[in-house]
């Protein structure tokens, strides 16, 4: 038993400096990856004119990037658009091609969406990028003290 508890101890101990190593590379790795952009909170974000670093900020950044597409697209999601609209003229007539039929072109307010949403989807993924890496961080230590836990328990056996 004493043996067991010792293998167990050190197996757990060193799971969790892994763990917390790990979790900590990924809140720097992420940390950094994010401040390279210099990405600043606009004036009307719930966190404004701060620099986009940690999960706050992130989802900040994230949510205002989405109301101002919202806004610029009349409420509309993506899916709610056509992919093509009428062309108009400057006194907003559809211009007519040769056979008179209206003239398609593609909508830029729906392709907006497209850049929105790839820049939403990376803050995101920062997001979740710290909070895994906060939870190895607490999974690590948790196996370190259940490691230490072991050890005093192997002592008892001797």
């Amino acid at each position: 038993m004493k043996k067991m508890l010792k293998v167990s101890s050190v197996l757990a101990i060193v799971a969790g400096i892994v763990f917390v190593v790990g979790g900590l590379w990924g809140i720097c790795f992420t940390y950094k990856n994010v401040a390279r952009e210099n990405i600043i909170t606009p004036e009307d974000a719930s966190i404004p004119n701060k620099a986009v670093r940690g999960p706050m900020t992130l989802k900040s950044q994230g949510d205002i990037i989405r109301f101002h597409t919202l806004n610029t697209t009349g409420g509309k999601t993506y899916a709610e658009m056509p992919r093509q609209i009428v062309k108009l003229d400057s006194a907003g007539k559809p211009i007519l091609d040769a056979e008179g039929k209206e003239v398609m072109v593609p909508n830029d307010a729906r392709n907006m969406w497209v850049t929105a949403t790839t820049l939403t989807t990376a803050l995101n993924l920062g997001i979740v990028t710290y909070v895994f890496s906060g939870f190895m961080v607490f999974l690590g230590l948790i196996s370190i003290w259940t490691g230490s836990i072991f050890c005093i328990l192997s002592k008892k056996y001797e």
